[in-house]
């Protein structure tokens, strides 16, 4: 779900906002989209309700990044039993002009699939600030629904 729809509170809007600052830390020219969907019947269907999804796009096709655009999906589960809400996966894809170059999940193995790869240091940089996530939503207060 869009991040701009999953601020509903303080908490959380921080936590969104300290997203943004750590993916800027380590990629400077970085655009912040907090509305990567389109807010369409269509598009609805395929969205998450339990995950925050931020959009990253660059002045051009970033030579580090291999993408123009990276989309940012924070997956969560919720426990049935206290409540507590968790992330439990990171999924993050680059895009150009010619659709989605490369996919990096944490929830699989961590490793980069597609037709192109970001340059090593850039894909160990994606791989720390998604660690920073985890720890960023699963602090011990947890995250509030």
């Amino acid at each position: 779900m869009n991040a701009a729809e999953q601020a509903r509170n303080i908490e959380v809007t921080s936590k969104i906002a300290a997203v943004v600052n750590l993916f800027k830390l380590e990629f400077a020219d970085a655009k912040v989209d907090l509305k990567p969907w389109m807010n369409d019947v269509d598009t609805r269907k395929l969205v998450d309700p339990e995950s925050i999804d931020i959009g990253f796009h660059f002045p051009g096709r970033s030579r580090l990044l291999q993408s123009r655009s990276i989309l940012v999906q924070i997956r969560f589960y919720e426990d049935p039993v206290d409540g507590s809400r968790r992330a439990i996966g990171v999924e993050t894809a680059g895009y150009d002009h010619s659709g989605q170059q490369w996919r990096l999940s944490t929830v699989e193995n961590w490793s980069f699939t597609g037709t192109t790869q970001p340059v090593p240091e850039s894909a160990e940089k994606l791989k720390l600030f998604c660690r920073q996530i985890f720890e960023l939503f699963n602090d011990s207060q947890g995250l509030a629904s």
